[in-house]
C-alpha cells in the first residue's frame, strides 16, 4: 500500500488517528512536568485540500468534511474539541481548505514547557516541514529515517511523552519494521507511550501483525480498530488501526464514547463496529 499522505489528508483514518493523538496529549498535559512528542514520520505539516493530490481522491470529504459541523452528543463533543480546534485554527470559520498533519496538531496543543521532535526522511517533505517550524524553539525538525529515531532519540530528557509512528506503508515489510522498531524502543524506554498507526487493507497481514504483538511480551497494548465497510474479495483500504502502548488509563473509556459516534457518521451501513482490544495486560 502506498499511503502518500497528500492524497489522503483529512480522510477517515486521519480523523481517528488524530482524535487518538489529541486525547493522549490532553492526558499528558494533566501533569505539571514537561513532556516530549517524537513524530517519526512527520510529513510536511499542513496539507492543502484544494491541491491536485487531495482533489484527485477527495477522501477528506468523507472524513473531516463530515465531522465539521456535525452535532455530537455533549460528552463526545467535549472530547473532540481539542482536535477540532486545531483543525479550525488553520481555516476560516465555516469552510475547510487546509488540514494540519500530526506534528502541527501536536504543536498547537503543546504547553510552553513541552517539546516536539518532528522527523521526516523524504527530502522535499522535510524541507517543507522545516520551513513550517522555522524559528519555533519548541520544535526540532530532523531529516532522518524515523525508525532510527526509535533507538537513537530514546529516552527523551523529559522522561515523559509520546512516540507517534505513522509510516507511509510505501514498501513491503512495514508491519515487520513497526514491530522491530517498537521492540527496540520499549527496551530503551519502557515507560514511554507509543502510538503506532496501521492501515487495514491486507487483513491476513494485519492478523499476523496483531498476533506477533501478542507474543512480544510487551504489556499494556491497546489495539484500536475502525473499519468503514465490510472486507471485500479484492484488497482495499477498509479501515484504520492504532496500537497504543502504555496508553493513558482514561483512553479506553474515552474511545468507547467517541468511536461509536464516529462510526455512525463516517462508516457505510453494515460496517463492522469499532473494536478496542487489549493485546497485553490492561492498565
Amino acid at each position: 500500500m502506498n499511503y502518500r499522505h497528500a492524497y489522503h489528508a483529512g480522510n477517515f483514518a486521519d480523523v481517528v488517528k488524530h482524535v487518538v493523538l489529541t486525547r493522549i496529549l490532553e492526558y499528558l498535559k494533566h501533569k505539571p512536568g514537561a513532556f516530549r512528542v517524537i513524530d517519526t514520520h512527520a510529513g510536511i505539516g499542513v496539507y492543502d485540500l484544494s491541491s491536485e493530490e487531495a482533489q484527485k481522491t477527495g477522501e477528506w470529504h468523507d472524513g473531516i468534511g463530515k465531522l465539521l459541523g456535525a452535532e455530537a452528543p455533549q460528552e463526545v463533543a467535549a472530547l473532540l474539541t481539542p482536535y477540532l480546534d486545531a483543525v479550525q485554527s488553520f481555516n476560516v470559520a465555516g469552510e475547510i481548505r487546509r488540514y494540519p498533519g500530526s506534528p502541527v496538531i501536536t504543536r498547537y496543543l503543546l504547553r510552553n514547557i513541552d517539546r516536539l521532535t518532528a522527523i521526516e526522511l523524504h527530502p522535499a517533505d522535510y524541507s517543507t516541514l522545516k520551513s513550517h517550524f522555522e524559528g519555533d524553539w519548541q520544535v526540532r525538525a530532523i531529516e532522518l529515517d524515523g525508525y532510527l529515531a526509535m533507538g537513537a532519540h530514546l529516552p527523551p530528557k523529559e522522561k515523559r511523552g509520546l512516540v507517534l509512528v505513522d509510516p507511509p506503508f510505501e514498501k513491503p515489510g512495514e508491519f515487520g519494521r513497526l514491530i522491530d522498531g517498537l521492540l527496540r524502543a520499549v527496551k530503551r524506554w519502557p515507560g514511554g507511550t507509543y502510538a503506532l498507526w496501521y492501515p487495514i487493507k491486507d487483513h491476513d497481514a494485519v492478523a499476523d501483525f496483531r498476533e506477533r504483538l501478542r507474543q512480544s511480551g510487551i504489556p499494556k497494548m491497546l489495539d484500536i480498530r475502525f473499519e468503514i465497510r465490510q472486507p471485500s474479495a479484492e484488497p482495499r483500504f477498509d479501515g484504520t488501526g492504532m496500537i497504543v502502548v502504555n496508553p493513558p488509563f482514561v483512553l479506553d473509556a474515552e474511545l468507547r464514547l467517541i468511536l461509536p459516534w464516529l462510526h455512525t457518521l463516517l462508516c457505510d451501513s453494515g460496517a463492522p463496529a469499532p473494536e478496542l482490544e487489549w493485546l497485553g495486560t490492561p492498565a
